[in-house]
């Protein structure tokens, strides 16, 4: 094996040979790895170990930020042919790239150094646990001589006990390994690993500075492919479960389905197509779930977010006398502020591993994929509520016209946006008032779409377009941000100009948090102007492919968007669009409205 170590600054193209796992499945097998061989003893260290099993299982790419515990480890993973190491500028976004690669291929990684690097990306983490995203955390740590001594390590806050970044990562990762002793080095990275697969959550890996580089028998021969036991559903229980479901959609007049978030974790998006194929249902998506159900269906009406739904779904979803949800989150957000006008007992609810019908009966241990296709065949086809959206629908209105030099709309922005996306491309959704505009564009086959709706952080953006354009270097990716998201993490616009990235980002400058704005508004939302364009200038720096556009017209974005698909469809393109601070989607200012009364309820009566 060569071990000539490569250079930090240069970002390769993902591997062909690692298709996109459908539905955020994990390829655990690459062809090019031998699971036979005997590795050089020189070479059978803990370091190169956690590389190949990386690319094992489909992670080509690990975003990272060097420290001193964590450079010999990145020696190693630099080492390894299969594995490009992208520097970024700071451990959020890091966490953030490896949360969008993840989203695309199924498993992401980051590598950060102790504490001052594990709590910095502590909060990415968090994001991808609560979206059920596989990223493995990896942290380099004191040397494994400190550890039960009285030391006083840097990099700490100042005491001789080294568990505080272990007990914050905790509660937001699955399985925690703490590697300071060569002897069971293999089976606990084998075993944090396997876990993130199985229970598709981030996990944290802590490797203590001194051990990478050493030798050990355990490593001796190439790690072998896991072989992950698929889990199975009770057949009694099952069985119960799809009778129960049946008897109570078949003798519906207009049922409907509604698909969620939690699809994805379920690896059961084929299966809820198909049950939709075969029983004729009225089929949405919550806002959450827009991308992992296709567009194009023929019986497909849109997204269901109660009020701010798109146009005649709500009406069609909660006049329906059943519903099958299947994988919803219901929080304060997706449910506007808890307005939706929903009745338990017309609700058969689906989770990944359980069942509950109306006020009736619930069934566990059992598998979300394998419930969805044994009830596509007892279900009979009912067009009922399709036939009556498609009597009620009325096509979407067109913007009105802007005058020339009028000053730009946002409506007119996403107007042109819906012209760019196809089958070649993707679409990241900051949080704000990009998630209502962007819900509102019509998907077309093959196009990508990612958000962050239940951790909703801003600027996770910027890191999670830098992961999953290096995740899928064949789809461009359209990325819209607001302007207060951006300035949180702005700075990897940098690492996507060492990568070579073609991305497009909209830049949304209307001046400030505008979400916030409109759920409570004061000066705090107001935030400084940059130059937005002159700042990606600098950042560019005449190093790597870069162009960038200010528009303030109608006729500026067109001209903006031309130049961007044509002659610089090769560029990382930056289009600043300046717009009115008080310019959002009607959407917006009625969620906004709602969550804002939720949020100020007052206390119950003791």
């Amino acid at each position: 094996m060569d071990t000539k170590i490569g250079s930090f600054d240069t970002c390769k193209a993902s591997s062909n040979d690692l298709a996109c796992p459908a539905n955020g499945a994990v390829s655990t097998i690459q062809s090019s790895v031998s699971t036979t061989s005997v590795v050089n003893p020189s070479e059978s260290t803990l370091g190169r170990h956690i590389a190949r099993r990386l690319v094992q299982v489909g992670v080509t790419d690990v975003f990272s930020v060097p420290g001193d515990f964590n450079l010999t480890l990145l020696d190693h993973l630099i080492a390894e042919p299969g594995l490009n190491l992208i520097g970024c500028c700071n451990e959020l976004n890091a966490g953030y790239a490896a949360d969008g690669y993840a989203r695309s291929r199924g498993v992401g990684a980051c590598v950060v150094t102790f504490t001052v690097g594990g709590l910095s990306v502590l909060n990415a983490i968090a994001g991808a646990y609560s979206e059920n995203l596989p990223l493995i955390c990896i942290v380099g740590g004191p040397n494994s001589n400190d550890f039960g001594t009285n030391r006083i390590l840097h990099h700490t806050i100042g005491l001789p006990d080294f568990s505080q970044e272990l007990r914050c990562f905790q509660t937001v990762t699955c399985f925690q390994a703490v590697v300071n002793n060569l002897e069971d080095a293999h089976e606990l990275i084998d075993t944090a690993i396997s876990t993130s697969l199985k229970e598709s959550k981030p996990v944290y890996i802590s490797i203590s500075c001194n051990l990478p580089a050493i030798p050990h028998p355990t490593f001796s021969r190439e790690p072998v492919p896991f072989s992950i036991s698929p889990r199975l559903s009770n057949q009694m229980g099952l069985e119960a479960a799809v009778e129960a479901a049946a008897e109570f959609l078949n003798k519906a007049v207009k049922p409907v389905l509604v698909g969620g978030p939690n699809l994805r974790v379920a690896k059961a998006c084929d299966a809820f197509v198909k049950l939709a194929d075969t029983c004729g249902y009225a089929l949405a998506v919550m806002p959450s779930a827009k991308g992992l159900v296709p567009e194009h269906h023929p019986r497909f009406i849109g997204t269901y977010w109660g009020a701010v739904s798109t146009a005649f779904c709500a009406e069609i979803v909660e006049s329906a006398d059943a519903y099958l949800f299947a994988g919803p989150i219901f929080n304060d957000y997706s449910s506007v502020g808890y307005s939706l006008l929903l009745k338990k007992e017309k609700a058969i609810i689906v989770q990944p591993d359980r069942v509950i019908i109306s006020n009736g009966p619930a069934f566990g241990c059992i598998l979300m994929k394998d419930f969805l296709q044994a009830l596509s065949k007892r279900l009979k086809c009912n067009t009922t509520a399709y036939d009556n959206y498609h009597r009620i629908y009325v096509p979407d209105g067109i913007p009105l016209k802007c005058e020339p030099k009028e000053a730009l709309r946002v409506n007119i922005l996403f107007q042109h946006i819906q012209k760019m996306i196809s089958g070649e491309t993707a679409v990241i959704a900051e949080t704000g008032d990009s998630w209502f505009n962007c819900q509102k564009l019509k998907l077309p086959e093959g196009c990508g779409y990612e958000f962050q709706m239940q951790y909703g952080s801003i600027g996770w953006s910027v890191g999670a377009t830098l992961g999953y354009a290096q995740a899928v270097p064949e789809k461009r990716v359209i990325a819209c941000i607001g302007d207060g998201s951006f300035q949180v993490t702005a700075q990897d616009v940098s690492t996507m100009l060492r990568c070579g990235q073609k991305s497009i980002i909209f830049l949304i400058n209307n001046g400030g948090y505008t979400i916030e704005v409109e759920i409570h508004d004061g000066p705090y939302n107001v935030i400084k102007n940059w130059n937005y364009t002159g700042l990606v200038d600098a950042i560019h720096n005449g190093e790597g492919k870069c162009w960038t556009k200010k528009v303030q017209c109608e006729e500026d974005l067109i001209e903006a968007i031309q130049e961007a698909t044509g002659p610089k469809k090769d560029c990382l393109c930056f289009i600043e669009v300046i717009v009115h601070k008080d310019d959002t989607s009607k959407e917006l200012l009625e969620w906004g409205s709602r969550v804002s009364a939720a949020n100020s309820r007052p206390p119950n009566p003791q």
